[in-house]
């Protein structure tokens, strides 16, 4: 059964864009007061993260899982498209904060500022990351939606990058109570480490959905061979092809050798087969054609170098 969790995702984008545009709020008035590049470099990660929700909400919009006219396997690589967005906000996030910290590095210094109460709003914000990244990753995980756990992903780069911008600001903080001005460099050295972070983010996300658009296989074919096998009648199956994400929607479309003395038994020993292949993999949608005993084939899968063998 295809479940439908728009509205659980919707519900979850909203609420963490409403945090998140908080955050984004927080972080770019210190990283103005304080002058500190890689405030400000985390600032630009927040508006990605705001911008990120605006886009999941589009994208969840249009992913039905149901089928249509027009779309008869359902709408839901819309959710891996608004997933493949995320990468390109983090991309271009990196490549903002390294230009940054370079022209800050050729064209000198800027003093920054830190006092006990800018830190202590630094805190607040990153208990918020947090609480977002744990929230949308729950969720994403108990309705299946890649939306949603990309984008705890991206939310999690930012629980890092304010980690490593906090230890940063306490360390010119200090640096000025001290009397170390050296310690200013802190904030120029941590942009580098953010933008790495924030790659590879990016780079996460690209890997577990561009599979899913490009209909890499989601089950081991030997794995539905053997739950078809098990069912009274299968004598063995072959062509085996599978697409879709495991655990979400996968499709699965198969030849199936039968020992049935009418249609109606083969009918029977077909939607067996689905039975079983639905409680292990559930949810799918199968396709199986038919054939008679005297067929044979070793060709389990699509193999270039391996060409199927009848009679």
């Amino acid at each position: 059964m295809i479940q439908d969790n728009r509205s659980a995702v919707r519900k979850v984008l909203l609420i963490t864009l409403l945090l998140n545009l908080f955050v984004m709020a927080l972080k770019a008035v210190v990283g103005f007061v304080t002058g500190s590049l890689s405030l400000q470099a985390d600032a630009l990660h927040s508006v990605t993260d705001s911008a990120n929700n605006v886009l999941g909400l589009i994208a969840s919009r249009f992913s039905s899982p149901q089928p249509d006219r027009t779309h008869p396997y359902g709408h839901q690589k819309f959710e891996a498209v608004g997933a493949l967005g995320i990468a390109a906000f983090l991309g271009i996030a990196c490549f903002e904060i390294l230009q940054g910290a370079i022209e800050r590095i050729f064209q000198g210094l800027t003093p920054v500022k830190i006092s006990a109460p800018e830190l202590w709003l630094l805190l607040i914000v990153l208990g918020v990351n947090i609480f977002v990244t744990y929230y949308e990753r729950h969720v994403g995980q108990r309705v299946g939606s890649p939306i949603l756990i990309a984008d705890a992903r991206h939310t999690m780069s930012d629980v890092w990058v304010t980690i490593t911008v906090l230890v940063g600001s306490v360390g010119i903080w200090q640096g000025q109570e001290l009397n170390l001005p050296q310690l200013q460099w802190l904030d120029v050295i941590l942009a580098f480490p953010v933008a790495l972070l924030v790659f590879h983010s990016g780079w996460e996300v690209l890997k577990e959905n561009v599979p899913w658009l490009v209909d890499e296989m989601a089950i081991a074919p030997e794995a539905i061979q053997s739950v078809a096998l098990q069912v009274p009648g299968v004598i063995n199956c072959h062509s085996i092809a599978s697409r879709g994400i495991l655990g979400r929607q996968v499709f699965i479309e198969m030849h199936m050798v039968v020992e049935a003395p009418d249609v109606e038994t083969a009918h029977k020993i077909t939607e067996d087969v689905e039975a079983r292949l639905e409680k292990r993999f559930g949810p799918v949608r199968v396709l199986i054609h038919v054939e008679p005993p005297a067929y044979q084939s070793d060709q389990l899968t699509f193999d270039p170098g391996n060409s199927e063998k009848h009679h």
